[in-house]
């Protein structure tokens, strides 16, 4: 789909039912290799086989307390619903849902890997190629291009996900609702070639997935999309784990008790609502210098 294109209500809709299939194939390999990772993981198998006998014998609809979870795993409680409102809660709380195969689970980890951004990272040969100007970066135009593109195979790995079509669905619901967000990354033929997306929630963003289809794009995107958020005044970017990418782009393990800290006073200000457009492209944010004071951006030649 084109950045500047804006589909019809019933486009999208035929889009996103075309889009957010799984054939029986696709099905069967993430279930059997979701088994293969719950079995390599066995100090987590007897916590989630407990949570869901007794969840099965007396279900519980309510979202779970994110401090408490079975033994030392990080599953707080089985996932009931998916609609907006719940999801809201939930992130609000820290939980967000999570299962490769099997019922849905709500997660609550005891450490959080997120982003100040005054602590933001950017590689001399990143800021090399976003100054090159081959790349595009929008908000919000492909929603449904990047979960799709995040939901797929990665080049020399096992596909496994948990972006089910059901997890499709439910973040496609929140994008309309605007709380979620993505961001993309065309190339020079109009190709969409990188991005990812989450959820934001008063001055606090959940990054969930990404995506690249070219070297580095994902990167050149989510720096983008980190200078906007500290121009914006966010508090901090959760990134959940911590993968070498973002590890390397400044991103810190903090506890949980730390975490919700944060989460309590920036998910209740003010945030950004609406769609998102972006107020600088990947020439300008090359030149990022993170600011020490919040809400300021420094721009000075490295």
């Amino acid at each position: 789909m084109n950045a500047d294109v804006h589909p019809s209500p019933s486009a999208l809709s035929a889009r996103r039912t075309a889009l957010f299939r799984e054939t029986a194939i696709e099905r069967i390999e993430r279930v059997v290799l979701g088994i293969a990772l719950a079995l390599k993981n066995r100090r987590e198998m007897l916590p989630l086989v407990r949570l869901w006998l007794s969840d099965l014998v007396a279900p519980r609809p309510a979202l779970p307390d994110p401090e408490r979870t079975q033994d030392e795993s990080e599953f707080a409680g089985m996932v009931h619903d998916l609609s907006v409102q719940t999801l809201v809660e939930a992130y609000k709380r820290g939980l967000y849902p999570s299962a490769h195969f099997g019922p849905l689970k709500w997660r609550s980890l005891a450490q959080r890997s997120v982003l100040f951004f005054d602590e933001f990272h950017m590689a001399k040969r990143l800021r090399r190629t976003m100054r090159q100007g081959q790349y595009r970066v929008s908000f919000d135009r492909d929603f449904e291009g990047v979960i799709k593109a995040c939901a797929g195979r990665r080049e020399g790995r096992w596909h496994i996900t948990w972006i089910t079509p059901r997890i499709m669905h439910a973040y496609a619901e929140l994008y309309d609702a605007g709380h979620g967000h993505s961001f993309e990354v065309w190339n020079q033929a109009g190709a969409l070639v990188g991005g990812g997306y989450g959820v934001a929630l008063g001055k606090i963003f959940f990054t969930e997935s990404q995506f690249s289809h070219e070297p580095n794009t994902s990167k050149l995107g989510f720096s983008v999309l980190n200078w906007h958020l500290a121009k914006w005044g966010f508090v901090l970017n959760d990134g959940k784990y911590p993968t070498p990418t973002i590890v390397d782009m400044g991103f810190r393990e903090i506890p949980r008790a730390e975490f919700l800290r944060h989460l309590a006073e920036g998910a209740s200000a003010a945030g950004k609502p609406g769609r998102w457009e972006t107020e600088a492209g990947p020439e300008t944010v090359a030149d990022w210098q993170p600011a020490k004071a919040p809400g300021e951006i420094a721009i000075a030649a490295e």
